[in-house]
């Protein structure tokens, strides 16, 4: 058996990088424990002055995490998905509050929980195959890792669109929204970490002499649109304003997010919302495990994956159909906080900062 994660350390470098080719190196339980383990090691090894995450081989950096499995969970009793959460955002909240230096490259696919290990890091990497995205609401799911915390921190409503219409944004707009601290080309990744690994303490300088100008921003030009047809926090309203303009663009992401779960799309506008209030990224995250341990419960999150991942039909039948059936007593229920004795709780380690 090959390890889902190749742990090293070189010349200063402490080296997760994940290596699950086959599932686009989606993560498990088990991938979250190892890397935490490690990165909890590291804390205290004067070898080790940053740390680099990316993936061994293949396509794509991280697809997310098994939502099959958090599927096949939420049809029981959700114990195995509570606990992959549970691993997951300890992981997220880890990386979030680490002291050393954290870069990953994101090359390729970075969706869900790809999303969750990048947008802590200190540094992080786009390349021209970069595929950014959250679209959990195409699945009945949310956009968890830290969702709710770092799009509702994004310029005007992008954030909002993101997770409405599961758009992918490329390496460029990543950059160009600061979802990337830098833009370097596939070709000269390899250069950049011989670079790191010969001064680890100047990560700055080698990542400046590796970046390349961003090619054309194709998102800057709907930035405009996006906040004013995104700019209220209820679907319908958004939904709405889609339908009364004229524009091509809006019809286009209309029908989009109409092929969304409406519950889900509602569960993230809320999630947003209350995101961008919250006093730290633990209060995230112990939101996010409450909220997460119920959707995977919920119809529409099992139908998704259902129809999307497993059958593979593509034709999710939600439950309630549209967003003037979701109730505001359906969101509460789902958004209640769990009893003391049941909250995500991140390391003691990391309990001090973040």
């Amino acid at each position: 058996m090959t390890d889902d994660v190749l742990i090293s350390v070189e010349r200063g470098i402490g080296r997760l990088r994940l290596n699950r080719p086959k599932a686009i190196h989606a993560l498990t339980t088990a991938m979250c424990e190892k890397m935490s383990e490690a990165l909890l090691a590291w804390l205290d090894d004067d070898n080790v002055e940053m740390v680099v995450i990316d993936h061994a081989e293949g396509r794509g950096f991280c697809a997310g995490g098994d939502v099959v499995m958090l599927a096949r969970s939420g049809n029981t009793d959700a114990d195995e998905a509570k606990r992959f959460f549970f691993a997951e955002y300890r992981l997220n909240h880890l990386l979030f509050s680490y002291p050393k230096p954290t870069l990953a490259i994101m090359d390729g696919i970075t969706m869900g929980g790809g999303v969750g290990i990048s947008l802590p890091c200190s540094y992080r990497v786009a390349t021209e195959n970069t595929r950014l995205a959250m679209p959990e609401t195409s699945i009945g799911l949310f956009p968890d890792v830290g969702g709710g915390w770092y799009l509702s921190r994004l310029p005007g409503r992008v954030g909002q669109f993101m997770v409405l219409t599961g758009a992918r944004l490329d390496g460029a707009e990543c950059h160009y929204l600061n979802l990337a601290t830098h833009y370097v080309e596939q070709s000269g990744i390899e250069d950049l970490v011989e670079r790191l690994m010969v001064a680890p303490g100047r990560a700055t300088g080698a990542l400046g002499a590796a970046s390349a100008p961003t090619p054309e921003v194709k998102i800057e030009q709907n930035l405009a649109l996006i906040a004013r047809l995104f700019a209220s926090d209820r679907l319908e309203e958004v939904l709405a304003a889609l339908e009364q303009d004229e524009s091509e663009w809006a019809h286009t992401e209309l029908s989009t997010i109409r092929t969304k779960s409406p519950l889900s799309c509602k569960v993230s506008l809320r999630l947003l919302a209350d995101g961008a209030a919250r006093a730290s990224f633990a209060d995230e995250m112990r939101a996010e495990y409450a909220l997460a341990g119920r959707v995977v419960r919920t119809h529409d999150f099992r139908e998704g994956v259902r129809a999307v991942l497993i059958d593979k039909t593509g034709d999710p039948q939600w439950d309630p159909p549209t967003a003037e059936e979701v109730t505001q007593e359906m969101l509460d229920v789902l958004f209640a906080p769990l009893p003391a004795s049941e909250e995500w709780t991140p390391f003691p380690e990391a309990e001090t900062v973040a």
